[in-house]
Order: C-alpha cells, then sequence, then structure tokens
C-alpha cells in the first residue's frame, strides 16, 4: 500500500473573494466570543427539497446539509482541492482498487452515538444496495448512481469496517475521480440511529457531525440551525444560530439585506451590482464560476428526438444579447457542456451563431416549415440559480425568438421540488431551462451526470443517450494518466456538440453580497460552503 497526502488530482479553483471587512453592523447581536448570541441570518432564492441530501441533487439541498453532516474528505476553502475531514488520512492500493481511509477519533454525532468504521459502512451501503431497508418509499439515491456507477455498473464493489476508526472501499475497476466524489456534500455521512429511528421522516429531521444542530423547518420560508456546542472542531462554529431563508424575489431579497434583516445574500441579481458597490454598508462578493446554464430538449417528446430540430433551435438562441439583458456582462457564452477551465475543455469545437434565417431553413429540412403542430410546454426555474438569476425573463425572450419560427410555447414554473421531479419524469416538459454547479472540480462531474445514458431518470433531463458517449465516459473515469482523460473529453465534447441535446448558454460568475461587518465567509465554486467560520463584527 502506497501512503498518499490529500492532494487533488483537479483544477483548483482560486477564491474570488476572501471576507476580510471588520467594519459596520449586521443581523447578528455580537460575536460569540463576547458572551452574547450571535445569529447569522443567509437569504436565498429557493428552498431546500430535502434535508436528507442523499436523495438530492440540487444546490439548495446542499447548502444546508454542509451545515450538518459531514463528508470523510472535504474541499479546501474557496476551491476544489481535497483535504482531511472527517478522515485524517488514507491510503490506496498501487492498482487504483482498494481506499482505506483512518478516521479521526472522538468524533460523536449530535444524538450523541459514536461516529465510526460502522457508520460509515451503513451510510455507503443504504446508498449503495438497492435492496437496503433503510431505503424509504420513493426514495432514490441518484447522485450516488451517478458518481459511483448505477447497480449494473457499479464502481465500489465493497466497503467494510477494519476496525473501529479504518474504513476501506474495494473498487471494481479504478476510478480516476474518487477522492473528488467523496468529498462530495451529497455523501455526507448521517447518524444511524437517527435514519433508522426516523426512517422516511429522516428527510425533515437530519443528524450528522457538523458545526450546526437543525432546529426547524419552515417551507418555503426558513431553516433555523443552532450551534453544536460539542462539534469536534475547537472554537468553532463562530455563530450560536444560522437562520437560512428563502426569498424567491431578488428584488425582495436585496432590499432585505439593505434594511438589516440579512446578513448575506445570494444570487443578487447583476442589474443591482451598482447598488451594491454603491450602498456603503454591503460588500459585494464574486463566487468563481464554475457552471453552465443550459436551455435543454426533452427527447422523450416528438419532435425534439429529431436532431435536427434540436440543431436549428441551437442556431435560434442570441447568447450575447442574454448576457447583456440578464447577467449584466457577469457570464461568457457558453460553448461546450463544461466550463474552460476544467481538464480536457475543447477549445477548438465552434458555436452555432445566432442566425434566424439558418434556424427556419434547418426546421424546414426536418419537415416543420411553419413551426409544430402543438403549443409547447416550456418549463422555467421558479427560483434564481447562480448559472440563472432570472429564468422567467430569459424564458420570455426564448419564447419570442422561438415565435419567429412559428413555435408557439407556454411558460411553466411550478415550485422547485416538483420542478426537479418533473424533469426526472419528462412528462410534462418539452423544453426547459436549468443547470449544473460543479460539485468536485472534476470534468466527469459534469458531463457524466447529466448527459451520460445512465443518467436517465436522474439529471440527464433531456433523455439523451449514446452510446459512443457512455463508452468514452467509462474510459475516462478509469484511465489514471491525465493527458489521456483530458483527450477523451476533447472527444466526448465533440459528441455532444455534434448531437446537441442542449443549447449550452453560459458560464455565470455569481454575485452575492453581505453587510459590511461580516468576516469568515469565503465563497466556493461548487455553490455551497461551510458557514461555521462566518461572524458579524
Amino acid at each position: 500500500m502506497k501512503k498518499w497526502k490529500i492532494v487533488a488530482l483537479s483544477v483548483v479553483m482560486v477564491m474570488s473573494t476572501v471576507l476580510t471587512a471588520c467594519s459596520g453592523t449586521g443581523t447578528g447581536t455580537g460575536s460569540s466570543s463576547g458572551g452574547k448570541q450571535s445569529t447569522i441570518i443567509v437569504g436565498r432564492g429557493g428552498d431546500t427539497a430535502s434535508l436528507d441530501v442523499a436523495i438530492v441533487t440540487d444546490g439548495e439541498s446542499s447548502k444546508v446539509a454542509q451545515q450538518i453532516t459531514e463528508t470523510l474528505l472535504r474541499y479546501k476553502e474557496g476551491t476544489t482541492e481535497v483535504e482531511p475531514n472527517l478522515a485524517d488520512s488514507y491510503e490506496v492500493s498501487s492498482d487504483g482498487l482498494t481506499y482505506t481511509f483512518k478516521l479521526h477519533k472522538g468524533i460523536k454525532f449530535t444524538d450523541g452515538t459514536e461516529f465510526n468504521a460502522d457508520a460509515v459502512v451503513f451510510n455507503f451501503m443504504r446508498w449503495h444496495d438497492p435492496k437496503s431497508p433503510y431505503k424509504f418509499g420513493e426514495e432514490h439515491f441518484d447522485y450516488y448512481n451517478d458518481m459511483f456507477g448505477a447497480k449494473d455498473n457499479r464502481v465500489i464493489k465493497e466497503i467494510k469496517a477494519v476496525d473501529n476508526l479504518t474504513v476501506q472501499f474495494i473498487l471494481n475497476k479504478p476510478q480516476a475521480p474518487f477522492l473528488q466524489n467523496i468529498a462530495m456534500t451529497f455523501f455526507g455521512i448521517a447518524s444511524p440511529k437517527a435514519i433508522k429511528d426516523n426512517k422516511e421522516k429522516y428527510k425533515d429531521n437530519p443528524v450528522g457531525t457538523g458545526p450546526f444542530i437543525f432546529k426547524e423547518w419552515k417551507r418555503n420560508d426558513s431553516i433555523t440551525l443552532e450551534k453544536n456546542k460539542d462539534y469536534w472542531r475547537k472554537g468553532l462554529p463562530k455563530a450560536d444560530k444560522l437562520i437560512i431563508r428563502s426569498i424567491p424575489d431578488n428584488s425582495a431579497r436585496l432590499s432585505a439585506l439593505r434594511s438589516g434583516e440579512l446578513d448575506l445574500m445570494e444570487d443578487v441579481n447583476p442589474d443591482d451590482l451598482k447598488t451594491v458597490e454603491g450602498d456603503a454598508t454591503l460588500q459585494k462578493i464574486l463566487r468563481p464560476s464554475f457552471n453552465i446554464g443550459y436551455f435543454g430538449f426533452n427527447q422523450k417528446k416528438k419532435p425534439f428526438d429529431n436532431p435536427k430540430v434540436r440543431l436549428a433551435l441551437n442556431y435560434a438562441v442570441n447568447k450575447e444579447a442574454l448576457i447583456k439583458a440578464f447577467f449584466g456582462g457577469l457570464a461568457i457564452p457558453a460553448v461546450n457542456t463544461m466550463p474552460p477551465s476544467l481538464l480536457g475543455y475543447n477549445k477548438d469545437i465552434k458555436d452555432y451563431p445566432y442566425d434566424i434565417e439558418k434556424a427556419k431553413s434547418l426546421l424546414a429540412e426536418a419537415g416543420y416549415p411553419n413551426g409544430f403542430d402543438r403549443e409547447l410546454v416550456f418549463y422555467a426555474m421558479p427560483v434564481p440559480r447562480p448559472y440563472m438569476p432570472n429564468a422567467k425573463k430569459i424564458a420570455e425572450t426564448l419564447q419570442a425568438e422561438l415565435a419567429k419560427l412559428g413555435i408557439k410555447t407556454r411558460i411553466e414554473s411550478p415550485e422547485w421540488a416538483t420542478y426537479l421531479q418533473d424533469l426526472k419524469k419528462g412528462e410534462k416538459d418539452d423544453i426547459f431551462l436549468i443547470g449544473w454547479t460543479g460539485d468536485n472540480g472534476d470534468p466527469d462531474n459534469f458531463l457524466y451526470p447529466t448527459l451520460d445514458k445512465e443518467a436517465i431518470g436522474g439529471n440527464n433531463y433531456a433523455f439523451y443517450s449514446s452510446d459512443p458517449l457512455h463508452e468514452i465516459l467509462l474510459k475516462a473515469q478509469s484511465t489514471p494518466d491525465q493527458k489521456q482523460r483530458a483527450d477523451l473529453y476533447k472527444k466526448a465534447q465533440e459528441i455532444i456538440k455534434a448531437d446537441v441535446p442542449w443549447v449550452p448558454l453560459v458560464h455565470s460568475t455569481p454575485l452575492l453580497a453581505a453587510k459590511k461587518g461580516l468576516k469568515g465567509y469565503v465563497p466556493s465554486p461548487t455553490g455551497s460552503e461551510t458557514y461555521m467560520n462566518m461572524v458579524i463584527e
């Protein structure tokens, strides 16, 4: 066995902003070190889909889960470089098939039970075993399947407790981003006792080892967490209470920040950048760009099973105009389905330019010279997302462009959890807006979960299936040589560009804002980060 240092094989994203401001007055009622109760209030656009993060894939759920449950490894602040967390170290065999993790001693879940190797095995087997008695009702562990293979193609062969503080993963085949995947928030270790006791209600009552303890969830309003006074990292968290509020309207959320109701707000409308910069009580925060916003086609529905139709609609989108109108310049046009900063990005691929006449010609060739014989259901996100701050307005703009082609659409925006479930099923939507923020710094995390055929029913909302792409993505996962992996991902992007399952729209730089006195917040490129260092001074 060869011992490795905890160093990621992925792109390291340099954090754009480290908050060091120390003046001003925030919502918090004083630093916890000063003897007073301190409360940090964060405002965001959408609510959590589930507090059991293993059964969902959305960023809003991840933001809360990261405060409650913890992973074996984690990402260094502001980057996607892995470092120790619940595991102090690991060893990997020379053939890349066995990973052995040494766990930190003395950690307890917030229900008082012991964190140990058995707890790690319990959690992973819950996700891994399709017949697990701890999979309740209609729960699905989609992200586990995306990252570690579907049930007939598992990366992990066996998970076992070697002793109380040693857990071993034995793989069926090497996986290059294995450590990056292990560090993802969605694989946080929960209390086995809490899952066994609460069963299907665990998704409303999470228990982990993290810096905060869950207290209350007022759906579509707020989630309240309180300090874990027995947290294993001494001196943390700095705040006594954390309230995460859901305020869907961007302007209302900014008004709440300016009036002192919030300390930090996510997803500032780019049009409000000047307002933030002109307010001496606020500070601007830029999250490192690591996302894709896209316009997708449901290939379960005709006519989107026809690639010529999909190609035509690629020519009907003016990306530069969308960026100017809705992103305030804080975005670049997306050519491929992954960001330019990633390993293997194919810079030689050319985009389809905006050309309405070309779009009309292609539709005519496909047999639709006057549009379609029915009105399309156009799903637009009901909440602002880092990659798309105002999906409804963007949908209206695209609706007008499609009308030039004789295509009639009806925009619908069901609530967030329903929206995601509908996209997975593909029964109601014809076309849709959605996006993806990278969770681990590896290109596999952008392409496999969203476009591989095994991700249909999960995050492959386009129901796109390509055997050549599937073979390339599996080979890239198991190839240790990074140059070879880069070449494979370049080929993968060529296949995707030719098959046009989406219109890749933008890679955005998400804008946040905070009270001037907020310290200790470091935005992550993955879209969710710990709040345990935050304090108002």
